[in-house]
């Protein structure tokens, strides 16, 4: 079973529609003995990062997820879900991140390089560059194309790095180091390339599908 953590935090509806298309038992709960008795973990979350780092905090789901990812027990933060996987952000000062991965998370705009005619937040589907070894790209390819929305992005994480995309710079689109994974994506918005993510998280088939 896997649990999505329910923090307040994000849109929970459709990565459970998700997962049970692809014949995955998911049980969207706030219990911190659900998240750690769960067989694999999913931190979503869109909006601040303080904001959400702080519910974390406070109903001690945080510390929940921590202790499962520590006990080895897989873990899959989705697009803020995965930035709060880092140290810290600097969103609108510094906030402490879960610290389950190096690296932290900067404004896209605070990129060297970054083409300032480009509209913020990066908002649409976009090619990934894949690097090699990385179970839960293991049915993605070069090119596969994924839905983004965000303006914020991880650095400092060479050591997990599982693919980028290209928006003038190259930008950290997803991440894997042991049992800790992460997209900045929404896979649950990208259509087959989403869900053959989803079924690599979760030990599925690809192609396996429950209707």
């Amino acid at each position: 079973m896997t649990a999505i953590v329910d923090y307040g935090v994000g849109n929970l509806f459709s990565l459970s529609c998700s997962l049970s298309y692809i014949g995955e038992e998911a049980k969207i709960t706030g219990d911190r003995r659900e998240i750690i008795a769960a067989d694999r973990i999913i931190l979503p979350g869109v909006g601040a990062f303080g904001d959400a780092a702080g519910k974390l905090t406070s109903t001690g789901l945080g510390e929940a997820v921590r202790e499962a990812a520590r006990a080895g027990k897989p873990l899959l933060g989705i697009c803020l879900g995965m930035q709060l996987l880092f140290e810290y952000s600097e969103e609108f000062g510094r906030h402490e991140g879960l610290g389950l991965l190096r690296g932290h998370v900067v404004p896209v705009s605070s990129r060297p390089g970054f083409d300032a005619r480009l509209k913020i937040p990066h908002i649409g589907w976009n090619p990934l560059i894949i690097m090699p070894g990385k179970p839960l790209l293991k049915y993605t390819s070069d090119g596969d194309c994924v839905y983004f929305v965000h303006s914020y992005c991880a650095v400092g994480c060479d050591e997990s790095l599982a693919a980028v995309t290209e928006y003038s710079v190259p930008l950290t689109a997803a991440v894997q180091k042991d049992n800790i994974c992460g997209c900045q994506f929404h896979p649950e918005k990208s259509g087959n390339t989403g869900l053959d993510i989803l079924r690599a998280f979760c030990g599925k088939d690809r192609g396996a599908r429950q209707c």
